[in-house]
């Protein structure tokens, strides 16, 4: 009947089916169902999960979970239990490779399934990494560092101190170009901060991540990690950047500033999109082609600018109908010092939070516009509900994107509590963060089923 570890995580009736027929976890089973024939190896199950599915690893590289009352014949063959750990290697320094430094923080791109539970986890140091994607040493000599191993809801302004401090460490040291493995759920929140926070870089700082992890054939760590070493490495944008997927495929990346990015699919390998601008560059294996006509080009100095503040007193609040003055008088009473609306249309909120907002200016909460619609400006002066909210202490905050304004003013607030010095660093542009203009193309939001963009999706790609 086998032992306790020979059917780690089954139960039940899940387990009775597996013992009836002699197959064990990790076994290359034959499976007959009244669904049809399966071919794939047993995997563990995980200890919150039912007792009416086997789990099978297709020849595919996917899962899936066949419910034991279709189940009517089993065959397994038994293999060694696999080992799922990657091992760290000693990465080859090979000369005149450019000098890399990579920062581990944890996500998808660093991280493996924990069968107990059924769960990514962060769970590969950057050396493992390494291991798995060994043509990273085609392309640079790398270093590598774990600074903490969280997911990115995790992340906030302890971690984007600490990373801005081992920015400065490292250009201090002379070192080429930076990567930071991150999770992709907050990434953009940490591009902004890493973008006010490390000013005058002399060299490439890229965020990368990964939104199908490691283990599955569709996983986009491994191309993501190769453009961003690529882009660290050698290319001549010295700037806090995000490197993912460009289209769905694996044709390139695209360069995303810190300041216009945004996640913007739960799941598609596409998910970053830079808003109200066009992308920094694309990047390949093979080359970097740059899109923006300017940015900040890297240097042979050292002399970078770390300024390592933030303060947790701030926060944001999305404007809905009908919203009660309640939650914004919550929001002061609990010592929240900064606030950025995300408002509707032009930057408005209803009439009936007026009371709460000349209330929160007085104790001198310092409050901020933006727009719920992504794309565009705050225009205040166009209507009087935008009038009426300026003249109550409300600013408004340009084209600078919600989750940015929140970065900035608590960056801002680390530093001085004064009105007028908030401002300053709030409506003072420290990389495109606000914009004179967006250009024609900083805005492509295309309608399936339109006889014209079915006809270029036909054509071209996703």
């Amino acid at each position: 009947m086998g032992n306790e570890n020979d059917f780690q995580g089954y139960k039940g009736a899940a387990l009775a089916i597996l013992q009836k027929y002699n197959v064990h976890v990790w076994d290359n089973a034959e499976v007959e169902t009244t669904l049809g024939h399966f071919s794939g190896k047993v995997l563990p199950r995980a200890e919150n999960t039912d007792d009416q599915h086997i789990v099978l690893k297709l020849i595919t590289g996917y899962n899936i979970g066949v419910n034991v009352t279709t189940i009517t014949a089993m065959n397994g063959v038994r293999v060694p239990q696999p080992v799922f750990q990657i091992p760290e290697k000693q990465f080859p320094m090979t000369p005149g490779l450019p000098k890399v430094k990579l920062f581990g923080t944890g996500g998808t791109i660093a991280s493996r399934l924990d069968y107990r539970t059924g769960a990514v986890i962060p769970a590969f140091s950057p050396g493992e990494l390494y291991g798995a994607v060994p043509e990273l040493a085609d392309i640079c000599n790398l270093e590598t560092e774990k600074v903490f191993a969280v997911f990115s809801e995790n992340m906030g302004p302890k971690q984007y101190i600490e990373l801005a401090k081992a920015i400065g460490r490292e250009i201090e040291n002379g070192i080429d170009g930076i990567v930071i493995g991150h999770g992709t759920d907050t990434l953009h929140h940490t591009g902004a901060a890493l973008t006010f926070m490390c000013q005058n870089l002399p060299v490439p700082v890229v965020l990368v991540g990964s939104q199908r992890s490691s283990d599955r054939p569709s996983s986009d760590a491994a191309l993501n990690l190769m453009h961003a070493m690529k882009t660290a490495g050698t290319s001549d944008i010295a700037e806090v950047m995000v490197c993912m997927f460009g289209p769905t495929s694996d044709e390139y990346g695209l360069l995303h500033k810190g300041t216009r990015v945004r996640k913007m699919h739960s799941s598609y390998r596409s998910t970053f999109r830079t808003i109200g601008d066009t992308p920094l560059a694309m990047v390949s294996r093979e080359k970097i082609t740059p899109i923006h006509k300017t940015y900040n080009k890297r240097r042979d100095d050292k002399n970078v600018k770390i300024l390592p503040y933030f303060s947790d007193k701030v926060t944001m609040l999305y404007y809905y109908p009908a919203m009660k003055p309640d939650i914004l008088d919550a929001m002061v009473d609990a010592g929240y010092k900064g606030i950025v609306f995300v408002g509707t249309g032009l930057g408005h909120v209803n009439k009936e939070l007026y009371p709460a907002i000349e209330r929160a200016h007085k104790k001198g909460v310092h409050m901020y516009m933006t727009l719920q619609t992504i794309w565009g400006y705050v225009h205040m002066f166009v209507y009087d509900t935008g009038r009426d909210m300026m003249a109550k202490g409300i600013i408004p905050a340009g084209n600078m994107l919600p989750e940015v304004a929140y970065i900035k003013l608590g960056w801002a607030l680390g530093q001085t509590d004064d009105p007028e010095e908030v401002k300053r660093l709030m409506l003072t542009p420290i990389n495109d963060e606000i914009t004179d203009r967006e250009p024609y193309n900083g805005y492509l939001v295309y309608q399936g089923g339109v006889p014209e963009v079915e006809e270029f999706i036909r054509n071209v790609h996703k």
